[in-house]
């Protein structure tokens, strides 16, 4: 076996410190564990690494971009097992889009997964992510008990599109992706960029509204 980890693992970039690229390597065995029974090594790797990608060029901790991306490849390659008939729950998979991913779709990501616990599935992400999530919106999610200070902007991938049942946009217009046999919603929301916290609670509330209206439509039972 190559000592080499850029052999060993042709999708690595060349650019990486040792300590990431054992991280990365890391990542991907945890995955391959994992999602093994349903896709190859190579595309086990190839997720792992272009998602890495997204987050290479706008990290500002350099050492949680292993973490990030073995985060986003398992999301990335749970909704393809999903598109490809290989593994459904049955649970319904809402999408939820904005622009930045960092204040909008975020607290709606957050409410969702608070009240639905495990019955039902939520994703998140942005035509143009963002560098953090917005720190008003987390303070806002914070006072309702919700810590969201965890979650990154990130982009969709057509995998996730595909694999949502409902997709529900917030002011990416025309950016926001479209493929037919999905259900799309489109909730127009104030943008809570660059607001103090006393801005953004409005909007948070509107949309803890719109998110109880959206699971009981889905027939999902909200937690205490």
């Amino acid at each position: 076996m190559s000592d080499n980890l850029t052999e060993s693992h042709p999708h690595l970039r060349h650019d990486l410190s040792i300590d990431q690229q054992l991280a990365l390597r890391t990542s991907a065995t945890r995955l391959q564990q994992d999602f093994g029974d349903h896709f190859g090594v190579e595309t086990i790797e190839l997720f792992l690494h272009t998602s890495y990608e997204q987050f290479a060029g706008r990290a500002s901790v350099p050492n949680f971009l292993p973490l990030l991306a073995e985060r986003f490849a398992r999301q990335r390659l749970h909704a393809l097992a999903k598109v490809e008939g290989k593994s459904n729950d049955g649970k319904p998979t809402v999408l939820f889009l904005c622009t930045h991913n960092a204040g909008r779709s975020q607290m709606a990501l957050g409410f969702f997964t608070h009240l639905a616990d495990d019955r039902a599935v939520a994703w998140s992400g942005g035509s143009e992510p963002g560098d953090e999530v917005n720190p008003a919106a987390v303070a806002a999610m914070a006072e309702r008990g919700i810590d969201i200070s965890r979650e990154y902007p990130k982009p969709w991938t057509e995998e996730i599109v595909r694999a949502a049942d409902v997709i529900v946009t917030m002011g990416c217009g025309d950016a926001c992706p479209i493929f037919p046999g999905r259900r799309y919603e489109e909730w127009v929301l104030e943008d809570p960029h660059g607001q103090g916290v006393d801005a953004v609670r409005p909007i948070r509330d509107e949309i803890e509204r719109r998110v109880r209206a959206l699971l009981a439509e889905l027939s999902v039972p909200v937690a205490p």
